[in-house]
């Protein structure tokens, strides 16, 4: 059947409340699939189609103003394979495809959205109050690495007391392995995941559990290898901007409006054609924007506009503090709901673990500085950094608590050091309890980076699988970047840093799932359990604002942060470092009797306990005694007051 003449009026799509009409891509309408790509420097554009039905054939399209490309084929059908030939060019893939079934460098994979079946109707979102998020690499996560292997560990996940998962990138790379950052077909899940009905079989059984579900998604730069938007449409180039991985995306110039749909588009297809309760947005200082509209700003209305199922959370990866992102609209904000904020993990790790060079010289580490950032939600407001060698930050006060995402580990934080170690590798695990206890339960949300919660023995290493001469060039770079580290300034130690090209670095990130059956892992699951579950518990006492937290610090080990709500309050008591005793005066924490809720030193939270003391003093408050670093986490009525 030939395709049809003129330009194609496309029937909008609904998908139960969502009211979506795709731009780009093979997609199935009333009168058959309508395929859509951007090539505006191309004369022409010919649609290669395969099907099992008959033999392959070549279908022209027809230009738009725009500079895309457009035409209804009114017998194809899901699972015909097909690609696009620009002028007389070679044939590639489709940038927008639902599915590369033999890798980004193949031919696409038409894909019937509407084919699955979802049980989620009763499912009504993330409440973003109550955000818990767990992180995870869906090819590390277990042993097979797939989309149906994550979903048989959801109800661990679930009983954990997390409410959310986040699925660091998803989309087709190239290679066997890779985070995901290195993206190409950027609509496509992985084949090395599984087919896209395996991540909604996944999202539909988080669902059913009580999980939300977001996803990491990239929109600040494209993958060196396989993303084909590039080869058929060069406007997507910034002339003006740069981004640390190159050539910076064209936010703002001639041809914008195309590439800004392209990714709006990308966002909304995650969040109506699988059901996705928020997208994380990686780097989003590194889009680099002079438009009178901020993309992001746009991206974050056209959703509000479009998806209509629920409340889709959107987080912005962003270092520059400015709480204009996470502000409303009606405020002159850009409308997203929150930013992962580093300044307390940074914070953190310079007290706890010594980091001192690089993004953390600009932290002191100290128990003060701690206090300061866990009041604010995040340190820097506009003071001056010395790594970035200019001033940083806003004034967040009027941001609620959940607009900040807070983590002891994430993927980068982990990832990005050569050799990949976690927290728990380089502090006393009773160190680690303490901070754990902070981070879990700030008033800010907290994220957990999978294997976290039981102190995970495997380290999460940088790892991808290009070919050629690409691959020598990652491996060079990766130990490149570190040379200006004390540590790894001799070329010799450089060079025993792991090889992303190396299929062990990969398999040594995996989580081992026996760990949780022994000590000291066993225990330190149950620790965090009974964290989360207090979270859970007392998250209804206090207003989601900052105005009830008091956070400060007693001495050079300790922070206390205090929290108070109409009918009860709660204290942490954290000892990051040191022993000794720490008194809390009554005219800080206020009178009345304190309940012990949770102790660090539990016997069924650590395989040596060293139990601490507290009793209250007429003159001092509350006095604990430290064998060693730890947490206490004390609550009290206040009508005991």
């Amino acid at each position: 059947m030939a395709p049809l003449k003129g330009r194609p009026t496309v029937p909008t799509v609904t998908f139960e409340m969502d009211i979506w009409q795709p731009t780009f891509g093979a997609v199935l309408t009333t009168h058959g699939v309508q395929f859509r790509v951007w090539a505006p420097t191309a004369s022409r554009v010919t649609l290669h189609l395969e099907s099992p039905r008959e033999t392959t054939r070549a279908v022209p399209l027809t230009r738009e103003s725009d500079g895309c490309f457009t035409t209804i084929v009114e017998d194809a059908r899901p699972g015909d394979r097909y690609g696009y030939r620009a002028d007389e060019g070679p044939l590639w893939p489709d940038p927008a495809s639902r599915y590369q079934p033999e890798g980004v460098h193949a031919l696409s994979e038409i894909v019937d959205p509407s084919a699955f079946t979802w049980s989620d109707a009763g499912w009504r979102g993330i409440e973003p109050a109550r955000l818990v998020v767990y992180e995870l690499h869906v090819g590390t996560f277990t042993e097979a690495g797939t989309f149906d292997a994550v979903a048989e560990r959801l109800p661990y996940v679930r009983d954990l007391g997390v409410t959310a998962l986040e699925l660091m990138p998803v989309a087709a790379f190239p290679g066997g392995r890779n985070w995901g950052y290195d993206g190409g077909a950027l609509f496509a899940p992985s084949e090395r995941y599984g087919r896209p009905d395996a991540l909604r079989r996944l999202i539909d059984r988080a669902h059913a559990l009580g999980l939300g579900v977001i996803l990491d998604v990239v929109y600040n730069h494209l993958g060196p290898d396989g993303a084909y938007l590039a080869a058929f449409s060069p406007l997507l180039f910034s002339k003006r901007h740069h981004s640390p991985w190159g050539r910076g995306l064209n936010f703002d110039d001639e041809g914008s409006d195309v590439l800004r749909r392209y990714f709006i588009d990308n966002a909304l297809h995650w969040l109506v054609e699988y059901h996705v309760d928020g997208l994380r947005l990686d780097a989003t200082h590194a889009i680099v924007d002079d438009s009178p509209t901020p993309f992001l700003a746009e991206l974050a209305a056209m959703t509000r506009a479009r998806v209509q199922r629920q409340h889709a959370l959107l987080i912005a990866e962003d270092s520059r503090n400015l709480d204009v992102i996470a502000r409303p609209t009606t405020t002159g904000g850009w409308g997203l709901d929150a930013i992962w904020a580093d300044d307390l993990h940074h914070a953190i790790r310079r007290h706890t673990a010594g980091d001192s060079e690089g993004y953390f010289a600009d932290y002191s580490g100290t128990t003060s500085e701690i206090a300061t950032t866990i009041r604010r939600g995040w340190l820097y407001r506009g003071e001056w950094s010395r790594y970035r060698n200019a001033s940083r930050g806003t004034d967040p006060t009027a941001l609620p608590p959940h607009a900040f995402i807070v983590c002891l580990q994430n993927h980068d934080q982990i990832g990005n050091r050569a050799r990949g170690e976690r927290l728990n590798h380089q502090v006393p695990l009773e160190v680690y309890r303490a901070a754990s206890a902070l981070v879990l339960l700030v008033p800010e949300a907290p994220l957990l980076f999978m294997g976290q919660e039981w102190a995970a023995s495997t380290p999460f290493l940088f790892f991808t699988d290009h070919a050629g001469e690409l691959g020598g060039k990652v491996t060079a770079g990766r130990r490149e970047e570190f040379k200006h580290f004390t540590t790894f300034r001799d070329a010799r130690t450089r060079d025993a840093i792991p090889d992303p090209q190396v299929t062990d670095t990969f398999l040594q990130s995996r989580l081992q799932w026996d760990e949780p059956n022994r000590e000291p892992h066993r225990s330190t699951l149950t620790y965090y359990r009974a964290l989360l579950a207090l979270r859970r518990e007392t998250a209804d006492w206090f207003s989601d604002d900052l105005t009830d937290v008091d956070a400060w610090a007693p001495d050079e080990g300790t922070v206390v942060v205090g929290r108070r709500g109409r009918d009860s309050c709660l204290l942490v008591v954290a000892r990051l470092s040191g022993d000794g005793l720490v008194s809390l005066p009554t005219a800080r924490i206020g009178a009345g009797s304190w309940q012990l809720r949770l102790s660090s030193e539990d016997a069924a939270f650590s395989h040596d306990a060293q139990p601490f003391t507290f009793e209250a003093r007429q003159s001092d408050g509350l006095v604990i005694s430290f064998r060693r670093p730890g947490a206490l986490v004390l609550s009290r009525r206040n009508r005991d007051r």
